[in-house]
């Protein structure tokens, strides 16, 4: 093989060096700085350490609110016309008064035809018993046989049952127009009315409806579990569909759990003259006492796809997305369950703007405020 000479070779060595130098300035130059490349900037963030508070034990159910006892009022007699109504829906009434009046002509027309026949039956009862008294003074004379004698003491019986089954009647018919008068049987507030004037109505037909005492009482429906936490006495506070809140005491349990729902009805007393009304829809929560809670504040806590999740900080201050549990809330704070330590310090706000990963510059709080 031929040797290159030493000028052949410091020739090559410039070439080889001319074609490097042209390589190198055309990579440099067209490499640019991105934005990808830049150092990224650290978010300042507070920490904060959960705090245990001793929260109430509380039970939230739903029920109806509806009357402690409705009175039916109907009528005790029939086919006679009513003459006047003189209470309406919503009237508060007193035990005794009067709520309607039915006409009553055709009544004391009864009660006098059977006056008359209480005169007539006493007139024969009267003459019968004569007849039986000499009946009986003549039974040895042999001037009646006894057999007759027999037959007037028969028609002087006859004539006093007679005379008492008139009396009987005249009672009825003096009770009859006493039920003329529809009276409220206790006192309380109308809460349906059906009554007109001028309507013929047959006995036993429903004209009112009143809400004993103006009681009210909301039955809650709760799981058998949750029957076993509740007592009697118990402070309920019960917000209805208006958003008014009224407090209760319970008043009894149910016996039965209803096999279909598995449900039972709790039965909570309202006060007298409070917002809530018959028929409506209210949720009310059960004081069942008080525990502790590892709480932090709503701001560190994030809600993302339907999951609760706090920062913590690594080592090497980058955010760490933590899931946890919730548990009750109460004003700006929420109760932690799960997830983290009660030494554990997590972002106290801002989770929303951060994403795992995310550097981190923690900045110490102003008077350590938790």
């Amino acid at each position: 093989m031929r040797k290159l000479s030493r000028k052949s070779l410091i020739i090559l060595a410039l070439v080889l060096a001319v074609a490097g130098a042209a390589v190198w300035f055309s990579r440099s130059g067209s490499k640019q700085i991105t934005p990808a490349s830049a150092p990224k900037a650290a978010l300042a963030v507070n920490l904060i350490h959960p705090q245990y508070l001793d929260w109430p034990i509380r039970l939230v159910a739903n029920g109806n609110i509806a009357a402690w006892q409705e009175a039916v009022i109907g009528s005790e007699t029939g086919g006679i016309r009513l003459t006047s109504v003189d209470v309406n829906v919503g009237d508060r009434v007193k035990r005794g008064q009067v709520l309607a009046q039915f006409a009553t002509d055709t009544l004391q027309a009864d009660i006098d035809q059977q006056q008359a026949n209480i005169t007539e039956a006493e007139a024969n009862l009267t003459d019968a018993l004569a007849n039986a008294a000499r009946a009986r003074a003549l039974q040895g004379s042999g001037a009646l046989s006894t057999q007759q004698i027999d037959q007037y003491q028969t028609t002087a019986r006859t004539a006093q049952a007679r005379r008492d089954a008139a009396r009987a009647q005249l009672r009825t018919q003096q009770l009859r127009f006493k039920q003329a008068r529809i009276i409220a049987p206790d006192d309380g507030v109308i809460s349906s009315r059906s009554a007109t004037v001028g309507a013929v109505v047959p006995a036993g037909q429903e004209l009112f409806r009143l809400i004993r005492q103006n009681r009210l009482e909301w039955r809650a429906q709760v799981t058998s579990t949750e029957l076993a936490r509740v007592r009697l006495g118990q402070q309920v506070i019960v917000v209805t569909a208006s958003g008014a809140r009224v407090a209760g005491k319970v008043r009894m349990l149910a016996p039965t759990v209803d096999t279909a729902t598995r449900t039972a009805l709790v039965y909570v007393d309202l006060p007298i003259g409070s917002a809530a009304r018959a028929g409506m829809f209210a949720t009310g929560t059960f004081e069942l006492g008080k525990a502790q809670a590892l709480t932090l504040p709503q701001s560190a806590v994030v809600m993302r796809d339907r999951f609760d999740y706090v920062y913590r900080v690594s080592a090497d201050n980058h955010a760490l997305q933590t899931k946890v549990g919730v548990g009750r809330r109460i004003g700006d704070r929420v109760e932690i369950t799960d997830g983290i330590q009660p030494e554990t310090g997590v972002v106290a706000a801002g989770g929303g703007f951060l994403a795992d990963g995310d550097l981190l510059r923690v900045v110490p709080m102003a008077g350590n405020a938790q």
